[in-house]
């Protein structure tokens, strides 16, 4: 039972800090017992990894969503609109499979 700082993003994700202090149940010098406690936690105003890219991929749908309803006034852009569709199904399908990600990080703390 080590300690180790803890870094809390806005998202309400955490990263393990540096460590700060051996337990009493480790006896050699520069080894770790493997539990890791909590001796601070540090809060961080920025979005962990994974928030970071459901944003990008979410802008990535607004800007094809614009482009969509922009080909719909015009005329023969068929095949255009149908690749975009394509494109926010697949953005849509690596966004559930962020936050699946997500969900399973957050739920090994406990």
């Amino acid at each position: 039972m080590c300690f180790y700082d803890q870094n809390r993003m806005a998202c309400g994700d955490y990263k393990w800090g540096h460590f700060r202090q051996h337990c009493s149940k480790e006896y050699r010098t520069g080894e770790t017992c493997g539990m890791r406690l909590v001796m601070q936690t540090i809060e961080i105003g920025d979005k962990c990894r994974i928030c970071q890219k459901i944003d990008t991929k979410k802008r990535s749908i607004r800007k094809e969503e614009e482009k969509i309803k922009r080909w719909n006034r015009e005329s023969g852009r068929r095949a255009s609109i149908e690749k975009a569709e394509e494109d926010i199904y697949r953005l849509q399908q690596e966004i559930y499979n962020l936050e699946c990600e997500r969900q399973s990080r957050q739920h090994q703390l406990w």
